[in-house]
């Protein structure tokens, strides 16, 4: 009910005078009008008018959703006003009003609202567990228990950074194909609907049978000028069906994540990448002073991943019994040989912090250039692709033609 109602708090539009007497108006989140009015006076705000902002539905409707690179960005910012001495509940009011999402900015009053309400940072973070994960807010929780709170933000930023860079590589290699393979089917649907039947009235005057290749084609054309409605239903109902199991079927999530690893093409960039959110979030749960154990529990949600998730914890319940790290990250056979050895570096140096970073790495620039021969691999397959479709089409359309000539 807690999260409810963060997500739900009313804005309240106000203006005043500060203890100088110069005029200030804004907008406050508090759970109610006197809460907000408590809250402005503690600041010294001579009230004069305050009122609940309406919702607009079509401003609801028409929202910009909260990504992760705003999450990753409000970090930064907010890692960067801590550094500089900036006092907690200031930095929200700077991060807030330098943020162009609107949504974004509901969430840092929000936050700010909570913490100005006596609640600590995590636990105003807490209230939003859509926004920030299990992991973000126990680092922030670590941080604020130790009385370094600035320097724990620092380094939430520079994981969140490097997690997001990984996320952007991966989405380069995949939205081109996508993009391209889209365009074709596009193409090859209009050709299909509108340039084939100008082909068969042209053909149907010449009184000859056609090749059996454009028959094929031509019955085709037939079949989507009469129910080309049905293909773009079937087209729609398979995404979303796609999209529903995926959200709703936790054995469907599974089987993708196997078949993610497999893929003959891809599966080698989702292993690196995987190698490098593991390392990369041990390397900072454990830096930040969290016990190897839990750090392990909250790493193994962080690799976004089935099976990895499953040998992750399986790695936390053998080394709850006593085993070193990479004795039982070995049994697994999960890691690479290479990432093995730096941990098992790691922990005889007492370096494995700084190990896991090294780690991270390599794997993150082995993800940069696995995408950049991927792009460079996958253009001429493409284009070789685009090449039968529209180059089988043609040939479909002029075979007839072509014919005709040899006849003659």
């Amino acid at each position: 009910m807690a999260v409810k109602k963060a997500q739900m708090m009313p804005i309240f539009s106000y203006e005043g005078v500060d203890r100088k007497g110069a005029k200030l108006k804004g907008e406050l989140p508090a759970r109610n009008m006197a809460l907000a009015k408590v809250t402005l006076r503690k600041q010294g705000i001579t009230i004069k008018t305050i009122r609940e902002k309406r919702k607009n539905i079509l401003e609801g409707l028409m929202k910009k959703k909260v990504s992760t690179l705003d999450i990753t960005i409000f970090t930064r910012q907010l890692a960067t006003m801590m550094k500089a001495g900036v006092p907690l509940v200031q930095s929200f009011e700077i991060v807030a009003e330098g943020l162009e999402n609107p949504s974004m900015r509901e969430v840092v009053l929000g936050i700010k609202g909570e913490v100005e309400g006596g609640n600590t940072f995590a636990g105003a973070l807490r209230k939003y567990p859509q926004h920030f994960d299990n992991l973000f807010c126990s680092l922030v929780d670590s941080g604020e228990q130790s009385g370094a709170l600035e320097t724990m933000l620092d380094r939430v930023a520079i994981y969140k950074e490097k997690s997001e860079l990984l996320k952007q590589k991966i989405k380069k290699a995949m939205k081109y194909p996508a993009a391209v393979i889209a365009v074709a089917v596009i193409v090859t649907i209009i050709l299909m609907v509108k340039v084939v039947p100008v082909f068969k009235d042209v053909f149907s005057s010449f009184g000859a049978d056609l090749p059996a290749f454009t028959k094929m084609v031509v019955s085709m054309s037939e079949w989507m000028q009469k129910y080309w409605f049905l293909l773009i239903i079937a087209i729609g109902a398979i995404i979303a069906g796609f999209m529903e199991a995926k959200k709703r079927s936790k054995k469907f999530r599974d089987f993708l994540d196997r078949a993610a690893l497999k893929a003959p093409i891809f599966g080698d960039l989702v292993y690196k990448a995987i190698i490098a959110r593991y390392s990369r979030t041990l390397a900072t749960t454990f830096a930040a002073g969290v016990p190897l154990i839990d750090a392990l529990e909250s790493t193994a949600g962080a690799t976004n991943n089935v099976v990895y998730e499953e040998a992750v914890m399986k790695i936390r319940d053998d080394v709850a019994t006593g085993q070193q790290l990479q004795f039982a990250m070995r049994v697994t056979n999960r890691f690479p040989s290479m990432a093995v050895q730096m941990v098992a570096i790691g922990e005889e140096s007492g370096a494995l912090d700084s190990m896991l970073d090294k780690v991270a790495t390599h794997f993150e620039n082995e993800v940069d250039n696995a995408v950049d021969g991927l792009t460079s691999m996958m253009e001429p397959l493409i284009m070789a692709v685009l090449g039968v479709l529209v180059g089988g089409l043609v040939i479909a359309m002029y075979l007839p033609i072509f014919q005709m000539g040899s006849v003659v």
